[in-house]
């Protein structure tokens, strides 16, 4: 008889263990090493944090999450309304994967315990850029932005039927990555065009174009030794700097493109940075050095410390970048 008892009481113990499911009382995922991750790296549309029986995620319209500097003060605002913006904390009685959230079909293990939905708060999103710095030539290339997300005032709805309220609800860290810009002419040669006082260099894919240049840049005189001429760029004045992508290719006689009084339409712009203004002996100069042998004048133009702008994302060309040397034959 004490034999089946004992038999009874292990058969309780053994329905009584811990099935797997997760039971929550609250949200923790602090640890730093618990990366977010996306199911699709072109739109961003859903991100998400995964560990071991637990994932939190955010849902948001395609694109939303955007690759450009925020600001001081100025975050990305979303507001949550658990439809186009959503925030949602699942629970599951096993190991999650990644399959589990991007998944066409997704598996049927481990199933969902236990859901929260948010109804209500704010989606913050706080970017920075992050870069490489090229120590030798000053230049800097970006590889991609770090997007700090925040949730504030976030309500949870919880199954119990109580909402959990977070006055600040930090998500982490979501890493996006680009294709570097690589302002590289080095095979080609600087072209001038003297009725738009204009200064360009081509690879038939992109440009960078001087615009508007003032009368004391090209001028056919020789500069003494170690003593360029020097003027600034200025965005809203003259000398404007500009660094474009194009959606087709630039024709082969690109001065029927560049030396137009009309930019032509075809081929469209893709992208465009612009010049950052300079200051005097600190960055953004034009350096001219001028020679001449005959009647052939030649101006080596040198960029000096410049930065590349589109948007809040900044990237500077270097230290000293050779734009060309533009040469003029007189009659």
């Amino acid at each position: 008889m004490k034999k089946y008892a004992c038999l009874l009481v292990f058969a309780l113990l053994l329905n009584g263990c811990d099935d797997g499911d997760l039971t929550v009382d609250t949200i923790d995922f602090d640890d730093p090493t618990i990366s977010s991750q996306t199911c699709n790296t072109l739109t961003n549309s859903l991100v998400y944090r995964l560990k071991s029986q637990e994932s939190l995620l955010i849902q948001l319209p395609d694109n939303m999450i955007i690759n450009d500097v925020t600001l001081p003060g100025a975050p990305v605002i979303y507001n949550i309304d658990n439809n186009l913006y959503r925030v949602v904390y699942r629970a599951y009685n096993g190991k999650v994967e990644t399959a589990n959230i991007c998944g066409t079909i997704p598996p049927t293990s481990p199933s969902v315990t236990e859901e929260w939905q948010a109804k209500a708060g704010k989606i913050v999103i706080s970017t920075t850029q992050n870069e490489v710095i090229d120590d030798a030539t000053g230049s800097s290339k970006i590889t991609g932005y770090t997007h700090n997300i925040v949730f504030n005032n976030i309500t949870f709805a919880k199954p119990s039927g109580i909402d959990q309220v977070n006055d600040v609800f930090d998500f982490g860290n979501f890493v996006t990555t680009v294709t570097p810009v690589v302002v590289d002419f080095s095979a080609q040669t600087a072209q001038y065009c003297p009725d738009q006082k204009k200064v360009y260099i081509e690879n038939t894919t992109s440009s960078l174009v001087l615009e508007n240049l003032s009368d004391n840049i090209i001028v056919n005189v020789d500069t003494p030794t170690g003593e360029p001429r020097e003027s600034a760029i200025n965005l809203n004045s003259f000398n404007k700097l500009y660094y474009r992508t194009y959606a087709g290719v630039l024709p082969v006689d690109a001065s029927t493109y560049f030396c137009n009084s009309q930019t032509p339409a075809s081929p469209a712009v893709l992208d465009t940075w612009f010049g950052k203004d300079g200051l005097a002996d600190v960055s953004g100069i034009i350096q001219v050095t001028t020679t001449h042998s005959l009647k052939v004048y030649k101006h080596t133009i040198v960029l000096k410390k410049a930065t590349l702008q589109k948007g809040n994302t900044t990237f500077k060309l270097g230290d000293n970048f050779v734009l060309g040397t533009v040469t003029i034959i007189l009659p």
